[in-house]
């Protein structure tokens, strides 16, 4: 019997800095597995918090896990390679959920491969995948140009980014729907 597809959904973030706007990547993975009626728990070898369900999407079943890691953002490569390789799913269904100063609050971007784009987290993330190509959500968050761009991020999300993002938000539907279609593409080669 064939295995079913796994796809590992990665949220960056800063677990010291909750819902502040560069732990949007948490907020997104956690809205995620809540929409799917599932718990967090404490994951050991990668150091982090996992979350795993098997899914019907359309007619494809697949093995969705959820990961946060507790590292800090500019190093989270390593333990995203280590439940990568754990969870035994390959680059091209690796999903990594970011902040992204380069697009405007509440905006959602999808992309394949790419550059980091200065983002440390994601720069980490390529570094350790040896630039295998992953999918990357960029979660825009915008600029405050009267501020330096370290203390922005690490300001809180304003309410209304945190319930357009929460499970029930527009912004979880524009995710989860990109997400069925990566999984749908992806399972079908």
């Amino acid at each position: 019997m064939p295995r079913i597809p796994h796809f590992l959904i990665v949220g960056l973030g800063n677990v010291p800095y909750p819902l502040t706007r560069h732990s949007v990547g948490h907020l997104v993975v956690d809205s995620l597995a809540s929409r799917l009626n599932i718990l967090f728990e404490f994951e050991k070898i990668a150091r982090g918090r996992e979350a795993t369900k098997v899914v019907m999407i359309g007619s494809t079943k697949v093995k969705l896990h959820f990961f946060k890691p507790n590292a800090l953002m500019n190093v989270s490569g390593r333990p995203v390679r280590t439940y990568m390789d754990h969870v035994e799913a390959p680059p091209s269904n690796v999903i990594v959920i970011h902040d992204s100063l380069d697009h405007k609050p509440m905006t959602f971007h999808p992309k394949l491969g790419g550059s980091a784009n200065g983002h440390n987290g994601v720069k980490s993330v390529i570094s350790t995948l040896q630039g295998e190509e992953f999918h990357r959500f960029r979660i825009g968050i915008g600029r405050d140009e009267s501020m330096d761009p370290a203390d922005f991020v690490l300001s809180k999300l304003p309410r209304e980014e945190v319930n357009f993002w929460k499970t029930h938000g527009e912004g979880i539907d524009l995710v989860w729907d990109q997400l069925c279609k990566i999984v749908v593409e992806t399972s079908a080669r």
